[in-house]
């Protein structure tokens, strides 16, 4: 039967933690490596939900993008969220892991995803990891933050929004342009996946006119619309929770006396809000 190691082993090749940012938490966070598992499900964040689903379904290891704990921590009581819930995984037995950032960054990673879905060409890092190759020049293709690349055909940026948020299965997107219209054209775009919002410059300083993230800030916005970059912000939810139901689908083919599968009860915390209409 396969062990919490083997699987761990697994997730490094997929995404080499050492291409986490220095402040992130990566790898496995809990668990005994030593653990037989034969159920494993993935999901984009650790929730009391997600944590009640992983015990319905006996699964013996959680593959989660944003890491639990997130940031150090002294004590772990149910006094807190993240405490309860540790708390809780550790009494059921149940092992976490995550990749976060490497996977963000890792060759055939959430950004190279994105990347792919969108058929951009000549793809190159955003911000290339320090000691990595160029991606054109080095065997290690696309390691680094954010993508960068180019549409076979320029498009509309109406155009482009739409294709963008169908890409991650959104239910809706949103944008910036610099003029207020729908009116430039998309040729060379960046992506960040994530809150991607603290990329918006580099994108520009990459000559990107396009830039696709999860999420911005009201300020973020501002400086994409004053740079002359489209901004598409397509939610963080689903930036990167289709990376973890295809990330399920690849282990699966390897981990063949494993069960794999994406949560099933995770979903977006934003919901919009619906406007009584007239006949209200």
């Amino acid at each position: 039967m396969t062990t919490v190691d083997v699987v761990c082993q697994m997730l490094a090749s997929i995404a080499p933690l050492r291409l986490a940012e220095s402040w992130d938490n990566v790898g496995l966070l809990i668990g005994d490596r030593a653990a037989q598992v034969d159920r494993v499900m993935t999901c984009l964040t650790i929730t009391p939900d997600v944590i009640d689903e992983a015990i319905d379904e006996a699964v013996g290891m959680i593959v989660a993008h944003h890491p639990l704990p997130f940031k150090p921590i002294s004590k772990i009581t149910s006094d807190t969220i993240s405490g309860s819930m540790m708390v809780r995984l550790v009494a059921a037995g149940i092992a976490v892991y995550s990749a976060h950032t490497a996977f963000d960054s890792a060759k055939n990673g959430i950004n190279a995803m994105w990347a792919e879905s969108l058929a951009l060409s000549k793809v190159r890092p955003l911000q290339p990891i320090d000691g990595e190759p160029d991606v054109l020049l080095g065997q290690n293709a696309s390691l680094g933050r954010g993508r960068y690349g180019y549409l076979a055909e320029k498009q509309s940026v109406k155009t482009f929004a739409r294709i963008a948020v169908g890409v991650c299965g959104a239910p809706h997107g949103r944008i910036v342009t610099p003029d207020g219209t729908m009116t430039s054209s998309v040729h060379k775009v960046g992506i960040a996946c994530g809150s991607g919002g603290s990329m918006i410059a580099a994108a520009a300083r990459q000559g990107c006119d396009t830039f696709v993230t999860g999420e911005a800030t009201f300020h973020g916005c501002l400086e994409a619309r004053s740079l002359g970059v489209n901004l598409i912000l397509v939610g963080h939810y689903h930036s990167e929770r289709f990376a973890m139901e295809r990330l399920a689908s690849t282990l699966a083919v390897d981990l063949t006396d494993v069960t794999v599968f994406a949560s099933r009860r995770e979903s977006d915390p934003l919901k919009p809000i619906e406007l009584p209409t007239a006949k209200d």
